[in-house]
């Protein structure tokens, strides 16, 4: 039975028509799907159980809290070009003196966890999971290559929006961006929309091999060295209450596709006053790192902060930028196309990482897009 429910722009009609034959064929698929080109709205489809709630997106989350960063830069109070210990002067010891903030959001500064690994108390008092990582040495030669920092870099965005502003970097998302342009995405879930949270449904997994020794560089930054868990249910994302209400910069934030693809869209200038002058996202939406990731030892490519598309994750034109999440959500915006796009799937997806169906409803819609370009 199809359930897709929503509204859709006839020139994107073939998002839906894809939406409709996935959830035709599957009852249990479940997923929003948001897309804006400039400020109108294209695609507002939902489908299947809990679609049209808020829900927790991991590591989406990241994106989000990167306008921070985007919002300072374009203030000038920030610069990716000075060292980190400018802002920071404690960062400094363990031989981190000369790293500099684009190296530290673009994960090369080799600060994925500590060498006893890392904590979900960490993430939640990022105060003290900043102290434990000013005084660690890094774990590869900054510079010498990239690894996915994927709960430190929200402490390292917190604590140095904490220094410039000696703000949360939370108060100033909400103050600044989230509540001026309607976006319905929190990071911080207020009591006022905790009633519409619903958790996303875990994925049907088989029988999991033994992880053995849990002491490479992937165990320690998801948890203790030498502990067995799941980072992604037992502390760190939304599923545990306190992470939601605290809204953690690496993969607490909470919301809906529309607040994704609106927060996007704002990214490009479309949704009330610019965040920050185009220069400011065009510089962190640049490729700096790609390869193979020394901690996820996958192939990844960032910019500052933001994941850039790459033959293995095609979600956008070369100029998108966005960030995906372990639960299979994506948002991004995409400059050659003037398109920003959200997905949250009901049910995470294994492996963990963007769900390939919203590859392909991103590669539907910039055809969209491009041929409603077109004179006609």
């Amino acid at each position: 039975m199809n359930s897709v429910q929503g509204r859709v722009h006839p020139d994107f009609a073939s998002v839906s028509e894809r939406l409709s034959e996935w959830s035709s064929a599957d009852p249990d698929y479940g997923a929003q799907v948001c897309v804006l080109v400039g400020d109108e709205v294209v695609v507002d489809l939902t489908c299947g159980p809990g679609a049209d709630a808020i829900t927790g997106v991991y590591s989406v989350t990241k994106g989000v809290a990167g306008t921070v960063i985007a919002l300072l830069l374009g203030e000038r109070e920030l610069q990716l070009d000075r060292p980190v210990a400018h802002y920071w002067p404690e960062f400094a010891a363990a031989g981190k003196a000369e790293i500099t903030v684009r190296e530290l959001l673009s994960h090369q500064a080799g600060l994925p966890a500590t060498d006893d690994g890392i904590r979900p108390e960490d993430a939640l008092d990022s105060r003290a999971g900043a102290e434990r990582l000013a005084r660690q040495r890094p774990l590869w030669r900054p510079g010498s290559g990239f690894g996915y920092h994927g709960i430190t870099i929200g402490i390292l965005m917190e604590e140095l929006v904490r220094r410039i502003t000696g703000q949360e970097l939370q108060a100033i998302y909400d103050d600044r961006i989230r509540s001026p342009r309607d976006i319905d995405f929190y990071l911080g879930l207020p009591d006022s929309q905790a009633a519409r949270y619903v958790d996303p449904r875990p994925a049907f997994v088989g029988d999991a091999p033994d992880p053995g020794p849990r002491d490479n560089l992937f165990a320690a930054s998801f948890g203790p060295v030498g502990q067995a868990g799941d980072a992604l249910l037992n502390g760190f994302g939304p599923h545990t209450p306190a992470v939601r209400r605290r809204g953690t910069a690496a993969a607490g934030g909470v919301g809906s596709a529309r607040g994704l693809a609106r927060l996007y869209a704002a990214t490009l200038g479309y949704i009330g006053d610019p965040i920050a002058p185009p220069d400011t996202f065009a510089d962190m939406g640049q490729m700096h790192v790609r390869g193979r990731d020394l901690v996820l030892d996958i192939p990844l490519s960032f910019g500052v902060v933001f994941m850039k598309p790459h033959a293995d994750m095609p979600f956008g034109s070369f100029r998108a930028y966005g960030h995906d999440g372990a639960g299979g959500a994506i948002a991004f915006a995409d400059p050659a196309h003037g398109l920003s796009f959200g997905y949250i799937p009901t049910r995470m997806t294994i492996p963990g990482g963007v769900d390939a169906r919203a590859i392909e409803l991103s590669s539907l819609a910039r055809v969209a897009a491009g041929r409603a370009r077109r004179p006609r």
